[in-house]
């Protein structure tokens, strides 16, 4: 009997024994870190997927003291974050954070999409892993949408009133579908809490869900490299790819450096230019709402102006909706659009790499344009980049298939 309960008292490996007992946690960080092989290869285009996790928890953490103070009420809404700004202990802080969060999330991701077109990430056996990177941009685009009404200044009350008119121009359903997203005949106090609901619960959870499901899909196939060669196809005698680290410690050290260089820049934003000129928080935004007074010029935050330029481009105003929303959807054909052989742009022709080139200026033109009025040549500007736009995808099947490209090498190849 004494040896029985000796050997029940007996330790069994420790705490992470009776962690790993009841939930895997040490196979899941095995599976997912420690085990996981990517390509030894990686640089450091390959650091922003890593860094907009940093700024959805930040978003997250900072958003959940937000609403501790904010009032979801037209009555009261614009007060509140003047509360908050000024009466609430560092709230200042915690709004600037958040708000420049917003701008710096929108960089991270269209950097990381960015270096997908680089390398090929969007290619076989990857296409999964980019749809469900496409569902992400379009949740960010909506919690975006959502969270830019409810400071209820005027340029969130006019964008909103612009953006969500847009669906009027759907034939039949438009006009209904207009109420229903408002929830009343015009912006009102419902439409506020609607987009409250959506932006502090239904889109943060679908938009974590998503991560996760990215994550995993991307585990599962494996990380890309800068060569867009797969790392799996060479192993040693235990099963380790010839070309692969361990993710930890390898890549986790080197990514801490860059989430480092990261917080540093976006502490220097925060503390000495918030609104970034007015591109990051409008001046007339300072203003609270007002329905009978139309500002003398409305655009959308810097990150919506591309596609926002492609829609005023189009006088019909059911024809620049389609655009506007075909410019937003076409990213997601990219893995079907391309028929280059190669995936990495070290190896691909001319052909790839001025379209790429062309398609870069092209989305920083539109940017500047949607911020710029519709009068003047700046329409004709948004037409001609908005040709160019559309361009680089209808006609990659072509330029793609027709590229010269190059021998790629076997084995990764690793830059000192």
């Amino acid at each position: 009997m004494a040896r029985i309960e000796a050997e029940v008292g007996k330790p069994q490996g420790g705490f992470m024994k009776w962690i790993d007992d009841r939930f895997p946690f040490t196979k899941t960080m095995e599976h997912h870190v420690t085990k996981y092989y990517a390509s030894k290869n990686f640089n450091w285009w390959y650091v922003f997927g890593v860094l907009a996790f940093v700024v959805l928890a930040i978003q997250l953490l900072t958003g959940i003291f937000l609403t501790m103070n904010y009032k979801p009420s037209a009555a009261e809404a614009f007060a509140s974050v003047e509360y908050i700004m000024r009466d609430v202990e560092w709230g200042w802080l915690i709004r600037y954070m958040h708000s420049t969060g917003a701008s710096f999330f929108f960089i991270v991701v269209y950097l990381h999409m960015f270096r997908a077109m680089l390398y090929g990430s969007y290619q076989k056996p990857r296409e999964l892993i980019w749809l469900i990177g496409m569902l992400i941009f379009l949740v960010l685009m909506a919690e975006a949408f959502a969270g830019y009404l409810l400071p209820w200044g005027q340029m969130s009350y006019w964008g909103a009133q612009v953006i969500i008119s847009l669906f009027g121009a759907i034939p039949v359903v438009g006009d209904a579908l207009v109420e229903i997203i408002r929830g009343d005949y015009a912006i009102s106090d419902i439409t506020l809490n609607r987009f409250f609901a959506l932006h502090v619960i239904v889109l943060p959870l679908a938009l974590i869900g998503l991560v996760f499901v990215h994550i995993v899909a991307l585990h599962e196939v494996g990380s890309n490299n800068p060569d867009g060669i797969d790392i799996k196809k060479l192993k040693d005698e235990s099963g380790k790819p010839l070309d692969g680290i361990a993710f930890h410690p390898y890549h986790t050290s080197k990514d801490l450096v860059g989430i480092i260089v990261f917080l540093m820049i976006f502490s220097a934003v925060v503390f000495f230019a918030p609104d970034m000129g007015g591109y990051f928080l409008e001046h007339a935004n300072f203003d609270p709402a007002n329905m009978t007074a139309t500002p003398e010029h409305i655009a959308p935050v810097w990150y919506f102006t591309p596609y926002y330029a492609i829609l005023r481009a189009v006088p019909d105003k059911l024809w620049g909706f389609i655009l506007f929303v075909a410019a937003v959807l076409l990213p997601v054909f990219l893995p079907w659009l391309d028929r280059s052989r190669v995936r990495s742009i070290r190896y691909r022709g001319w052909m790839y790499k001025s379209a790429l080139t062309v398609f870069v200026i092209t989305f920083f033109a539109l940017l500047l344009l949607g911020l710029a009025p519709a009068e003047g040549a700046y329409v004709m500007l948004a037409r001609i980049f908005s040709v160019l736009y559309f361009a680089f995808f209808l006609l990659m099947p072509f330029y793609t298939a027709m590229d010269k490209t190059k021998p790629v090498p076997d084995r990764v190849v690793y830059h000192d």
